[in-house]
């Protein structure tokens, strides 16, 4: 995920304004797939894509909700 500070940077970067319209680029995995939300939605399902395909259509969900997401990324604790 990314910090706040680079959210702008990277939607620039990756045009996201113009391939994808309405979403918002939040993270990445490091292996050219980003992770996106619907921007106007605060309950906006989390998407996943090839950076290099921002098309809508090919989006895959991979949550149901942004706190879902973040509470999938963190490791699990150790006993």
């Amino acid at each position: 995920m990314y910090s706040a500070r680079d959210i702008g940077e990277r939607n620039t970067t990756y045009e996201v304004a113009q391939y994808a319209p309405g979403f918002l680029l939040v993270g990445d995995d490091g292996g050219g797939r980003g992770f996106l939300l619907r921007a106007d939605d605060p309950d906006s399902a989390v998407f996943s894509s090839g950076l290099g395909d921002l098309e809508p259509a090919d989006f895959d969900v991979v949550s149901a909700d942004f706190a879902s997401w973040i509470e999938s990324l963190r490791p699990a604790l150790s006993c």
